[in-house]
């Protein structure tokens, strides 16, 4: 009967032992980054993170891993409840207080800059990537277009044109755009016109993808509530 209730025991311990997190205590003397890392807490720039023995469930966080790996814990970019959060994987690499990160998903590339870590507390700040820079390049672009529409309300809509803008990776237009006869149209086209060719650049220089779906042209404008509306 003894031997039975041993054996039963270490059944149950092998089990237990299956059925563990797979998010295993991450610690190593000689590189405090290595670790999970979560409970994070934001002032201006900054972010500060907390030592955890594994990752929350319903928390972001993010893992530093032996062999580069990396894994981040995110709601990803809604932020609508109820949250969902899943990990995102990827690799990390460190140099000269710099964390560069590469992912799968978006944003394929990033970075941080240590500003303090010791073996509780880890503290972060943003530092920007080549790509990042130059997607807030062109984000200045088409800001600068839309200046041009700034405060005009739209009364009729026989004053008002479209044009295509943007570019897809594999091709096409993002969207279209409504802008008033009133403006130097000729000065707006080309702003546009420009923004197009740098997001063109910007695609293929950082290898974006995107779906293939051929955007049609809109029939026609309407004003609702002093706003252009697009029609399809």
């Amino acid at each position: 009967m003894k031997k039975i209730v041993f054996a039963i025991a270490i059944v149950c311990c092998f089990v237990n032992m299956r059925c563990e997190p797979n998010d295993e205590v991450l610690r190593d003397s000689d590189n405090l980054l290595i670790g999970h890392w979560a409970e994070p807490e934001y002032n201006d720039q900054n972010i500060t993170l907390k030592r955890v023995n594994k990752l929350p469930e319903n928390g972001y966080g993010v893992s530093f891993k032996a062999k580069n790996e990396f894994t981040e814990r995110s709601s990803g970019f809604c932020g609508t409840p109820p949250l969902v959060f899943s990990d995102y994987n990827g690799k990390w690499q460190l140099s000269e207080g710099i964390i560069d990160i590469t992912q799968e998903h978006f944003p394929n590339q990033y970075a941080w800059r240590i500003v303090s870590l010791n073996e509780n507390e880890l503290v972060l700040t943003k530092e920007f990537t080549e790509q990042e820079k130059d997607y807030r390049a062109l984000m200045d672009l088409f800001d600068d277009a839309l200046e041009m529409l700034k405060n005009i309300p739209c009364e009729n809509s026989e004053d008002w044109a479209y044009t295509a803008y943007g570019s897809k990776a594999c091709g096409g237009p993002q969207w279209y755009i409504a802008y008033p006869k009133s403006i130097d149209v000729e000065a707006f086209l080309e702003k546009i016109e420009i923004y197009t060719k740098a997001e063109q650049d910007y695609n293929i220089k950082w290898s974006v993808f995107s779906t293939c779906d051929i955007v049609n042209p809109p029939k026609g404008i309407v004003c609702e509530n002093g706003f252009p509306t697009l029609i399809f």
